[in-house]
Parts: C-alpha cells; structure tokens; sequence
C-alpha cells in the first residue's frame, strides 16, 4: 500500500471514529510535513505500555488528532506490522505541569480494528472513562499549587518543572497572558508558560505587567513556601526554582 493511501485511510478512519464517540469530537490529520507539531505530539502521548513501545520502535510519522472541546485530546496512529487496525492513545494537556501527573495512573492506549464503528464502542466503554478519570486528577493536582488569582490581581505561580502558571482570571487578562504565549486548559481555567525557553518565558513576564497594568489589574509573582512578592510591572525576571531537566520524552 502506498504511503499516501495509508495517510487517507488514517484520516478517513479517525473522521468517522469521531463522529461516533460520544459527546463532541473533532478531527484533524498531521501529515509528515507537520514535523514540529508531530513532535510535540509525541511528546505528550499519556502511555506507558503499548503505544509507547510502538513509538519506541516507529518514530510518528503521521497521526491523527480527535480533539473535545474540553481540551481533551485522543491520538490515532499507524499500528505497524498489522494492516487492518491502529493505535489509539490519551494526549496529556499542554497547559498543565509536569507535576499535575505524578501518582496519576497513565490511561494506556489501545489497540483498535479497522472498523470505527465497533471502536468507538471499544474506545466509549474503555479508554475514555481511564482518560477521563487520569484529566480529573491531574488538573485537580494543578490547582492545589497555583496561587488563586482575584479579578484585580493576576497571581504568577513558579512551577518546580520551571513554568509559570495561574487561575481564575477574567477573560481581560487571560486575553494578555495568551497573546503573550501562556497556553489555557479549558476545563481547569489553568494558564501555563513552560520553563522550556528562559528567554521566552522572562520576555512575557516582563511585557504582561504594563499590559495588565493599563486595564488596573496588578500582578504578583509567588514561589511555593514564600510569601506572594506583588507588582505592578515586572521589571526583570526572578530566578526560577532550581529543577532538574526530565528528557523531552518523560513519561507522564
């Protein structure tokens, strides 16, 4: 079978496998040409057993993402070596931290035929009520070490993997932390920067204080076990907590 056959029969499968899951899912295929986006996929696949084994051996080369408008995610890859069927696995969210997932138990993947109408029934009765369960914890393990935000106040909370996060804001500044590159989880209300670019990351510290500022909302920076230092406008960033780096495939 030609390679572009197999992406059409990826695609076409996971649109129908959508539509047949309940409440509302969506797909969208990432073709080979999407490298940097199928990397960060990979980088996010919640599995630790038959899909992360598959990637171990297959690097992904094209996938196809169901996405809810929760913000949950589901991922459908080749299933290499069997040529009726795929792998269907759990995405972790981009806007939590790595902390989020410790002692959560990982909703592995599963392997599906090349039917989506019988795996949708798989998918429904399986893997979505682990997924769902495994997203809960998470997002309530985030919310315990973020500082609350108040409307006239956004609170900045540092991360031990290196981000910077904060809750409850109202749709004014959570507008400015987003065009400033901080990535929202729609269902905890979380936003995130991650730690993976300093320079990034203190570049949008500094510029949201005088954004938030103008529209009389203060902001303040607080690491864990210290006391919220507030202000204003942020004229340079604050040491992070020191972490140590996990490799860019950590499992979750």
């Amino acid at each position: 079978m030609h390679d572009h056959d197999t992406s059409e029969r990826l695609a076409s499968f996971a649109d129908v496998l959508a539509g047949e899951l309940p409440d509302n899912w969506t797909s969208s295929h990432l073709p080979p040409e999407a490298k940097d986006d199928l990397a960060d996929l990979a980088d996010r696949i919640w599995d630790l057993d038959l899909v992360a084994a598959s990637l171990a051996e297959h690097p992904l080369r094209r996938a196809a993402v169901l996405s809810r408008p929760d913000g949950a995610q589901l991922v459908v890859l080749d299933r290499h070596g069997v040529r009726d069927g795929f792998l269907l696995a759990a995405v972790a969210p981009r806007a939590l931290p790595d902390e989020a997932y410790r002692a959560v138990a990982e909703p592995n993947g599963v392997a599906l035929p090349d039917d989506p109408f019988l795996s949708a029934e798989q998918v429904a009765g399986d893997l979505l009520p682990r997924y769902d369960i495994a997203l809960a914890q998470a997002r309530a393990n985030a919310l315990e070490g973020i500082q609350p935000s108040r409307p006239d106040r956004v609170v900045l909370t540092w991360q031990q993997d290196g981000s910077v996060a904060t809750a409850s804001v109202g749709d004014s500044a959570g507008a400015v932390l987003e065009q400033h590159g901080f990535l929202r989880d729609p269902q905890s209300g979380i936003y995130r920067f991650s730690g993976d670019d300093t320079r990034a990351q203190g570049r949008a510290l500094r510029e949201i204080g005088p954004r938030l500022d103008a529209l009389g909302i203060g902001t303040a920076l607080h690491h864990p076990g210290t006391r919220t230092a507030p202000t204003s406008a942020p004229a340079s960033l604050p040491p992070a907590p020191a972490v140590s780096r996990a490799p860019a495939s950590k499992a979750r």
